[in-house]
Formats: C-alpha cells, sequence, structure tokens
C-alpha cells in the first residue's frame, strides 16, 4: 500500500522521529519514504526508512515499484530484519490528487494501490486568505508545463487560479498581463500553511518588476470588477459556454454593414476552434465580432484595427458581451510584431498588405489561419502564403440566401454576396488532413 499525505496550507506536516505522522501511517510501519527535499526535512522521518527526494519523476516511481514488488514477494511486507513495516509513504503539498502525484501514482500502481489523505488544496487555502469562494474560478496548472496556456486563461477569464512552477511564476505571468489593457490584480501566495506565510496585492507590472522566491504556491488573477459570480452556482469552474454562436450582425455595434455576416462567422468559428487556453488574432477586426464571439467561448482575443472609431467599436462590443478582448489600435502587419503568438488567427480585412499579413499570421500561427475574402484575384495569393508556412491550404466558396418577408405574408429567398472562405492549418495538429 501507498499512503499518500498531503502537507501544508492547512495539515501540521511534522512528526516525532517514533510517533505517527499526521494523517499517515506510523514511520515504524514505513520502510520508504517519497517527497520533495522539503517535506521530507519537515517530517520528523527516522534515520532507517529510507529516503527518495522528488526530482525526475521516474527514479522515485521505479523505487516504489520495487519496494512493492520486494513486499509482495513477502521480503518486509509485514515486518523486516529491522522490525519496520514495507510500508510506503509518498509526501505532497495541499491535496496531492489535484494537479498532483496521485495522477501518476494510480496510472502506474493503480488506484486501489493508494492510500490519499490529502490536505487543503492551496487554491482553496489561497482564496479563503482573498476571502473569496471559488467554485466560479478556473484552475491552471504551468508547474512543469508550457505557461502561455496559464497566461491565455487569465486573459479571458476574470477569476482565475495558477499553481505556479519555474518560469512561470509571478514575474512571468505579471510581464505577459501588463500592457496588454486588460484590468487585471493578481494575488500572490506563498508559503501557504507554513510560519512564513504571505500574500501580496500587486497589478502585473509591479509581480513583473519583482524577484520571486521558489515558495510561492499560487497566484489569483483577478478582476476586481467581477470577483462574484453573479448567481449561486451549481456547476463549478467557470462559466458554461454559450449554447449558440454566429449571433446576429444586430447583436453588435458596427458601421455600413462591416461585419463579417453571420453564415461566414459561423464557419470561421468551426475552422478556427477557439476554447479556453487558446490565444486568437482577429486581424482587420472592424467590429470585433470575430473577437468577440471566440472570448465567448472561452479563449483570449487580440482584436487588432487600424482606424480608431474601429478599434473603440471593438472595445464597445467586448463590454457589451461581457468578455475581455484586448484592442490594438494600428494597421498590420507591422501592428502585430509584439503580440504574443496566437493558437488561431482570423484576418478579415487587409486590403493591399493582404499578402504579408497571411504571410506573417501563417508563420506564426500555432494551429491554423482562416482567411474571407471577396475577390477571386486574391485566392492564389493566400493559398501560396499558406503552403509556404507549411500550412495545408483549404476553402470553399460560401454563398447563402436569407428568408426575406415580400407584402402579402410572403417569403423570398434574398440572396447575399459570395465570399471565399480559406482556412491553413498546421500538419500536426488536430484536425489536419493527414
Amino acid at each position: 500500500m501507498i499512503t499518500v499525505v498531503g502537507t501544508g496550507t492547512g495539515t501540521a506536516g511534522t512528526a516525532a522521529a517514533a510517533g505517527p505522522l499526521p494523517g499517515g501511517p506510523d514511520w515504524r510501519e514505513v520502510s520508504l519514504a517519497v517527497g520533495a527535499r522539503r517535506h521530507l526535512e519537515a517530517a520528523g522521518i527516522p534515520p532507517e526508512v529510507r529516503r527518495v527526494v522528488l526530482g525526475p519523476l521516474a527514479p522515485a516511481l521505479d523505487a516504489i515499484g520495487e519496494r512493492l514488488t520486494a513486499a509482495r514477494a513477502g521480503d518486509g511486507e509485514r515486518r523486516g530484519p529491522d522490525g519496520r513495516g514495507g510500508q510506503v509513504v509518498v509526501l505532497a503539498s495541499g491535496d496531492p490528487g489535484f494537479f498532483g502525484i496521485v495522477r501518476a501514482l494510480a496510472e502506474r500502481f493503480g488506484p486501489r494501490s493508494l492510500d490519499v489523505r490529502p490536505a487543503v488544496p492551496s487554491v482553496a487555502a489561497a482564496f479563503a486568505r482573498a476571502g473569496l469562494p471559488w467554485d466560479d474560478a478556473a484552475v491552471v496548472s504551468a508547474h512543469g508545463r508550457d505557461p502561455r496556456t496559464a497566461v491565455n486563461v487569465c486573459r479571458a477569464r476574470p477569476k482565475t487560479a495558477v499553481l505556479t512552477g519555474p518560469g512561470a511564476g509571478p514575474a512571468e505571468l505579471g510581464a505577459a498581463l501588463a500592457g496588454t489593457g486588460l484590468r487585471r490584480t493578481l494575488v500572490v501566495a506563498s508559503a501557504l500553511g507554513t510560519a512564513g506565510e504571505r500574500v501580496e496585492r500587486l497589478s502585473p507590472a509591479e509581480a513583473a518588476a519583482r524577484a520571486w522566491p521558489e515558495t510561492v504556491n499560487v497566484v489569483l488573477c483577478l478582476d476586481e470588477d467581477r470577483l462574484l459570480a453573479p448567481a449561486a452556482r451549481s456547476l463549478a469552474g467557470p462559466p458554461r459556454p454559450p449554447a449558440g454562436w454566429a449571433l446576429p450582425e444586430d447583436a453588435f455595434a458596427h458601421r455600413d454593414s462591416m461585419i463579417t455576416k453571420y453564415e461566414v462567422r459561423a464557419l470561421a468559428l468551426a475552422r478556427l476552434g477557439p476554447g479556453p487556453g487558446d490565444l486568437v488574432w482577429d486581424v482587420g477586426a472592424g467590429s470585433g465580432s470575430v473577437a468577440v464571439e471566440c472570448a465567448r467561448l472561452g479563449a483570449a482575443a487580440i482584436a487588432v484595427e487600424r482606424a480608431a472609431d474601429g478599434a473603440g467599436r471593438c472595445r464597445a462590443n467586448a463590454a457589451a458581451h461581457g468578455v475581455d478582448v484586448q484592442t490594438v489600435h494600428g494597421a498590420a502587419p507591422a501592428a502585430l510584431a509584439g503580440l504574443p503568438d496566437p493558437d488561431a488567427v482570423f484576418v478579415g480585412g487587409g486590403g493591399r498588405e493582404l499578402e504579408s499579413i497571411v504571410s506573417l499570421s501563417a508563420r506564426r500561427a500555432r494551429r491554423t489561419v482562416v482567411v474571407t475574402l471577396a475577390a477571386l484575384d486574391r485566392v492564389p495569393a493566400v493559398r501560396a502564403a499558406f503552403g509556404d508556412a507549411g500550412l495545408v491550404p483549404d476553402g470553399v466558396l460560401l454563398q447563402s440566401s436569407r428568408l426575406s418577408p415580400l407584402p402579402g405574408e410572403v417569403t423570398r429567398l434574398a440572396a447575399g454576396n459570395p465570399v471565399f472562405v480559406l482556412w491553413g492549418t498546421r500538419p500536426t495538429t488536430e484536425g489536419a488532413p493527414a
């Protein structure tokens, strides 16, 4: 049996050398202890117990496997020659079943081999220190993972908890969020559950300018104006995605019908595939309808618009739909240079710069680029730009007719202008042709 004990953040993680571990087994029954160095040093483990310090996970799992195999063979299953039992103890922070080591242990040894005894999760402790509920929060781990997912969730959601790691702490989050124009406050919780516990509230720029200790547990990224869900929740986590998309044009402020029509938007969204953790550029945004719809589906979105009044409409439409969209007032492709790499890009404008915009977008997009065109003459250049950047090109000519009333309570079909919808997909991503 492997006993997994959560320490800190509300549960004492220390014990007398010969006594029981709070929340865990008697050390006299333990032959192997696994954990981070700080956890092993704090637990008062007798010198007779073998210790494995967690670094790379594989050696620790191998040591546990060897101990279990020896126990099954009768070597120390109940009591070894030294009088010690054959149990294995794994020490971890907080709730080890929440983005923790329980997953790896269950995959390797099976859930029935585990006795998990969690402490208070660090996320729960951090929100408690902030005086906030967290049933409406997004929680993302940046520990040992690409921090861009955490950054994009912080951009898109008003209430996010980030489990930190080396290279993905308060400074990195702050640097990525500073200057976006999005209203965010960072609550940095360090050394939770210890005598050195510290909780600080800072702006992203302030967090970026600091050197932070390794004891940071979690960072809360908050929009101070939207700290509480508008109603009691029955399903934990961020709000569910909308039941529908491709909203009608009158759902957005726009000028002279200069807006991506909902039929085109529906297909574009299907090819963009926006979701939580993604970043989408809407280039030549106009009203920002595509950016807003991507944000409604949980993605972080950046609207790039060269006209000042258009940039204002993008901001107004995002506010009207209750989503966060970073709006960049500037002309592409120059305005794209300082932006973080996107997962997907929608290009709905471009004029004479279209080919260079598509080329730059295709080189930087991690997954796909979608372009809408009215002119047949521009289709070959866009497809060539996709191919030059390593994207697999595809597309359709989309022509639709809407029902339109006539006098006498009859209906006709009103044809819209045909639109080319072209897309390029990176071959290594889901949805690309084999």
